[in-house]
């Protein structure tokens, strides 16, 4: 699913690119206006996701959240029929959206992150943040099995 999280969804962004949602922040482009918004849902064929009823009534393509609370908000996009189920393979980059290739088992990782040899590692190809699966993958995965999401999935191993 394409998603256009307006400002006041920000929460949402990594929540929905973990579970293989190719998730625009309108922040993260500078985006505020309205018109720039609807403008960039159409271009880029992207569901408005937003809490501002007027907005949500000019767009094309609109889910329309009332709660300000991340975990009611997904819980929200959950019942509108958001699959919010962690990706096996994760694709989007959970700090800008941008792809992510799988680092080589022989390959060297940043200090902050594992060893590829010991643990599946993926690495953005826009910002070079590095992704594995660990105690924040963890926590949402609990949060997305109380919001009625599918946090567990078989195959993943953590």
């Amino acid at each position: 699913m394409q998603l256009l999280l307006d400002v006041m969804c920000g929460g949402l962004d990594s929540y929905l690119r973990m579970c293989d949602h190719d998730t625009v922040y309108a922040g993260d482009r500078g985006l505020e206006g309205d018109d720039a918004l609807l403008a960039l849902a159409r271009a880029e064929d992207r569901t408005l996701v937003t809490r501002d009823v007027t907005l949500s009534n000019r767009a094309e393509n609109a889910i329309l959240l009332e709660s300000r609370d991340v975990e009611e908000q997904l819980s929200e996009l959950a019942a509108a029929g958001v699959d919010l189920t962690l990706a096996a393979e994760p694709r989007f980059c959970g700090r800008c959206n941008g792809r992510l290739e799988r680092v080589d088992s022989a390959a060297t990782t940043p200090e902050y992150a594992p060893d590829p040899a010991e643990t599946d590692v993926w690495r953005c190809r826009d910002c070079g943040q590095h992704f594995w699966r660990g105690s924040h993958w963890d926590r949402v995965a609990r949060t997305l099995s109380k919001v009625g999401g599918n946090g567990d999935n078989p195959d993943e191993d953590g």
